[in-house]
């Protein structure tokens, strides 16, 4: 088991590190933006990235976070209908949407990052996504979260679990814009314990997270 994401070794990192630091990929290496370098035309930000579209509208100030068009994260359910739960399920949303951003915009300490996570879990995100500006890498292809299931604990806080699949998500060289894409696999699933506590403003945040790449309840 190991701390929010699986997945920055040094090792996986130069192999296809994805979203959840595990050495996977899939799709394509000839996608039509393959050629593009990224962080070039910056005055085509606003084509090439879009706000995060299911921002929760509950009344409550949240940072804006904005992903790039080539990352897609899909998750399941998005809403049981019970509002306690759907509340930590935006929440865990738009916290892996943070760290997209935060990737993208080379900002591992962001707002949205420190907005949607604290005390370990903002330290194992910083640590986590500052490996991949330090490598140069950004994130593309698709990442869909799965089978997540809320139980709250009489603390008050709430235990998250659910599977990754990354089979379909991989890393570009910000440089040179080149996809790092490995045959997807067994480590391309990955399975998360997360810990969150609601703040004073009604946010979830991520407190304490485990994953373990490979597990037998995530594989297809």
């Amino acid at each position: 088991m190991n701390r929010r994401p699986a997945l920055l070794t040094a090792a996986t990192l130069t192999a296809a590190a994805v979203f959840s630091l595990s050495a996977c990929g899939g799709g394509s290496g000839d996608s039509t933006d393959s050629d593009k370098i990224a962080g070039a035309d910056a005055g085509d930000a606003a084509e090439k990235s879009s706000p995060s579209a299911s921002a929760p509208a509950d009344g409550i100030d949240r940072p804006k976070i904005v992903v790039p068009k080539d990352v897609k994260l899909e998750f399941t359910p998005e809403t049981t209908g019970d509002a306690k739960t759907d509340a930590v399920l935006r929440d865990n949303a738009e916290y892996w949407r943070a760290i997209v951003e935060s990737i993208e915009n080379q900002d591992p300490k962001s707002e949205a990052v420190r907005y949607y996570s604290k005390g370990a879990g903002l330290l194992g995100t910083i640590e986590w996504s500052g490996n991949f500006i330090k490598n140069d890498l950004t994130l593309a292809g698709t990442v869909r979260f799965t089978d997540r299931e809320v139980k709250f604990s009489k603390d008050g806080s709430a235990g998250l679990t659910y599977c990754s699949d990354e089979s379909k998500g991989f890393t570009k060289d910000r440089k040179t814009g080149k996809k790092n894409v490995t045959p997807a696999g067994k480590d391309s699933y990955i399975r998360y314990n997360d810990r969150l506590r609601k703040n004073a403003d009604g946010v979830w945040q991520l407190t304490n997270s485990t994953s373990e790449m490979g597990s037998a309840l995530c594989q297809p």
